[in-house]
């Protein structure tokens, strides 16, 4: 990334200002503007987000924020309520009060003598999350949003549950979120009240995973907030972006088909980063991008961005499979709607083990399988995060215990562009099953990458209220894959497999499950866009990436990242341990030094399926000079085949001494899952 240092406005720092919302509270806000703001009012732009201004963001936002508000712009970061130095306690994720507090902050900024009054919002994630849903309320300032990896389905698409299985990402997101809203705020901007502020938060925060494991159907806590319950309340241009390898691949196009305002869709090969950050490569010059939008919807500048395609997307060619990669080669395609004129859906009836040509009769057969669980040990992470590496690996393995259909290798190169679906009649021997669907381009030496994948609760395909199964009866049901773009080479083949389980990615069903696939009319659909259809876009149409200096940062202590399946075969245990450890780093600016690691294992025992144990285990730590606090937060889930089991624990130290503890035990009954 280029480090711009000469920008159309100079600009200052104020470090930490207090922003009051309607029920009393305080929120935390830095901000960076032009100089000239103090007499020439310019645009406000909110990134909304609990992740700590102060430190655990404060590099990355020193690469954009400056760089936005150097081309004319007051750019606003605010710890949401309850994190940083935000009074009040953070209970959940996209509370109705955080929406209320945000609905404040904008018109506090409209009110500013140093704003004209427009505001937009902008962010990656929660930011995202919180941009769109604030959109929906449409509050009078706002003009125009930009979001990057984000969901408009907080129950169908998100890290909380998929096709109606329980991720394994609900309980690791609900261990990240226990650690960030047990931590404390910074003593040199809020002084002796740090004490109070976090011993409140200590007090009132509880595991996130009892709520989130208490809504186990789309209900009104998902439906909350999930902006596909109502799409015409987004009433402001939207510009959208995220990556093939991010969990959130699908909700770009989804708005480009549903919304009816300018709106423009970005999709590169991505893990869950920035697009100037880009991981997997290549990175591109996103903030340019962001630049022209806002100039274009909060200062009126006719500069042509709503002209050329609606989607752009990064058309990925083969690779071998790999946990990482530092660039996916392949180039940009450019669409001028969506639903696109240049992709047309291309059936291939299932055969016995094959994937027949489009059009081609096929034998009726009836084949098995019962997935064992070690099934999903290659999978990856439902999000990628590109560290440690934690992309899907050579799918061999996992097709051992699948339902293999494999294509004849191909005589010319096919190129997908959407979400694959899988339409199959089955029937199961349990209540409770599960179908997992994963797409692979398989290599002529046999090496097969994952290309994207679907997951079914079977007693959910019917609708969102979840009916048992008849073990013998025949269903028929449609898994929907992640959305891709994708390129298969002449002489590869494409695989599709199908498991009953996919640990530990997915919680597997109560008890292991015989699947019978009645191949008489199953299908795998694929969004094809043929050879020859035009590209839409000519070179290369992003520049470099590019943002301003990053804050200076000294590493005390080194990093650690480990992904480590293990396999016992004395007790059969089979293990999946993650360690994210970011090591110490000092911020030299503020003289303040923090720690940060996060642990998670899955296990199970052999094929037995109330043995599957999920842990996240999270360590926090910050301290200047004689002053040191830490958190450590736990919680492991288990089951039985009627319940799950959560335990968890939280403590607090002020230097060696533990100065708070909580443990909690519930249980949880299972919603057929």
């Amino acid at each position: 990334m280029r480090c711009v240092t000469n920008l159309p406005y100079e600009t200052k720092v104020e470090e930490h200002v207090r922003i009051p919302v309607s029920d009393g509270v305080r929120l935390s806000a830095r901000i960076w503007r032009p100089v000239s703001s103090d007499t020439e009012p310019v645009p406000a732009v909110l990134e909304y987000i609990p992740y700590r201004k102060r430190d655990l963001t404060s590099v990355r936002d020193s690469i954009h924020h400056p760089y936005v508000a150097g081309h004319g712009y007051a750019c606003v970061r605010v710890d949401i309520r309850g994190t940083g130095e935000s009074e009040g306690v953070l209970r959940d994720e996209y509370l109705e009060v955080e929406q209320t507090d945000a609905e404040d902050v904008l018109a506090w900024l409209a009110e500013q003598p140093w704003c004209d009054g427009n505001t937009g919002m902008m962010g990656i994630s929660w930011g995202a999350f919180a941009a769109l849903q604030v959109a929906a309320r449409r509050p009078p300032s706002l003009r125009a949003i930009v979001i990057s990896s984000f969901t408009d389905d907080r129950y169908a698409d998100d890290m909380h549950f998929m096709g109606g299985c329980l991720l394994s990402d609900n309980l690791a997101e609900a261990g990240t979120m226990f650690a960030y809203a047990t931590c404390p705020p910074d003593p040199a901007l809020v002084g002796e009240a740090w004490r109070e502020m976090w011993y409140e938060r200590l007090e009132n925060t509880r595991p996130w995973a009892l709520e989130w494991l208490s809504h186990q159907r789309r209900d009104d806590h998902w439906r909350h907030a999930s902006i596909c319950e109502d799409y015409s309340a987004v009433r402001v241009p939207v510009l959208a972006s995220s990556g093939w390898a991010d969990g959130y691949s699908n909700a770009v196009t989804r708005l480009l088909e549903h919304l009816d305002v300018p709106r423009r869709g970005l999709i590169g090969p991505w893990s869950h980063k920035y697009p100037h950050l880009g991981q997997p490569g290549p990175a591109i010059g996103y903030l340019q991008e962001v630049v022209r939008w806002w100039d274009h919807w909060l200062k009126g500048v006719d500069n042509g961005v709503t002209d050329g395609p609606m989607l752009h997307a990064w058309m990925q060619e083969s690779v071998p499979p790999s946990t990482s990669y530092e660039e996916r080669p392949g180039r940009w395609v450019g669409e001028p709607s969506w639903p696109s004129p240049n992709v047309e859906p291309v059936a291939h009836p299932l055969g016995r083990h094959r994937l027949a040509a489009p059009g081609e009769a096929v034998e009726e057969t009836e084949l098995t399988v019962r997935s064992p669980l070690s099934v999903g040990q290659f999978a990856g992470k439902w999000a990628s995060y590109n560290a440690p590496p934690d992309l899907p690996y050579d799918q061999r393995e996992e097709d051992g215990g699948s339902l293999v259909f494999d294509s004849e290798p191909l005589s010319e190169r096919v190129e997908i562009l959407g979400a694959p679906s899988v339409e199959l009649e089955l029937s199961v021997s349990e209540p409770v099953a599960m179908v997992a669907a994963r797409l692979s381009d398989v290599a002529p030496d046999g090496r097969a990458t994952r290309v994207t994948y679907g997951l079914l609760n079977l007693t959910r395909a019917d609708g969102d209220e979840p009916v048992p199964l008849e073990p013998g009866r025949r269903y028929r049901v449609r898994v929907q894959l992640n959305g891709v773009a994708q390129a298969f080479p002449p002489g590869h083949r494409i695989r599709l497999s199908l498991s009953t389980s996919y640990w530990p990615l997915a919680w597997p069903p109560p008890r292991p499950v015989l699947l019978t696939v009645h191949t008489a009319g199953c299908a795998l659909t694929l969004p094809v866009r043929p050879n020859g259809a035009p590209d839409g876009v000519e070179g290369r149409p992003f520049q470099e990436p590019e943002g301003t200096e990053p804050i200076p940062t000294t590493r005390v202590t080194p990093s650690e990242q480990r992904w480590e399946v293990s396999r016992d075969l004395v007790d059969y245990r089979s293990t999946l341990e993650i360690v994210k450890d970011g090591g110490t780093i000092r911020f030299e600016d503020i003289g303040l030094e923090a720690h940060r690691r996060a642990w998670e294992r899955y296990g199970s025992v052999a094929d037995d399926f109330t043995s599957a144990r999920g842990e996240s285990e999270w360590t926090m730590e910050f301290s200047r000079g004689d002053w040191r606090v830490r958190t450590v937060t736990r919680q492991v889930l288990r089951c039985t085949e009627e319940e799950f089991l959560l335990h968890a624990t939280l403590d607090g130290y002020e230097g060696e001494d533990r100065v708070f503890s909580r443990t909690w035990n519930r249980s949880l009954p299972r919603d057929h899952l």
